[in-house]
């Protein structure tokens, strides 16, 4: 696999990606990543804004099958958000959740000196593996969170 900046040519793939995901957990719903107006043009979006990059995973066949973003969260100084982090099913179990967040976190390490993120409890693995990278579960969510269907909520000091 290959983890390279996104390109305009993957923002159809990429909003597949995660909209099919969302709908199979059931998650295609108001107040989640399903419903951003940007999700048709993730590579602009995230161009456009300082201190944001978003990836995606590139398998031998240089098909995209999966990515992650970092991006300013809100109006809050030092602290970025970790988004949309999504892998096809047939990519999945082999790691690449964990590779994409560590381009990412070593990222946002050069810009941040936090890391926040928001999920659902029922993404179990995913969870897992945030906190198993050293992320702290919250009680709330942060001040300015636009995706109220999210009840589980992580920050991480990256300095």
């Amino acid at each position: 696999m290959q983890i390279r900046e996104m390109e305009e040519r993957d923002n159809q793939i990429m909003e597949q990606i995660i909209k099919r995901t969302l709908e199979s957990f059931d998650l295609d719903i108001p107040g989640t990543a399903y419903f951003d107006p940007q999700l048709c043009s993730l590579a602009q979006f995230y161009k456009e804004q300082s201190n944001a990059k978003y990836w995606v995973a590139v398998n031998e066949q240089d098909e995209v099958v999966g990515g992650v973003g970092i991006a300013p969260f809100g109006q809050k100084a030092g602290i970025c958000e970790l988004q949309k982090l999504y892998i096809t099913p047939k990519a999945q179990g082999m790691g690449l959740s964990k590779e994409l967040m560590k381009v990412a976190l070593d990222f946002a390490k050069e810009h941040y000196t936090h890391c926040y993120l928001e999920t659902v409890k029922k993404l179990q693995t995913a969870n897992l593996l945030y906190i198993k990278l050293g992320f702290q579960q919250l009680d709330k969510p942060l001040d300015c969170s636009e995706h109220n269907s999210m009840d589980a909520w992580y920050i991480k000091e990256l300095r």
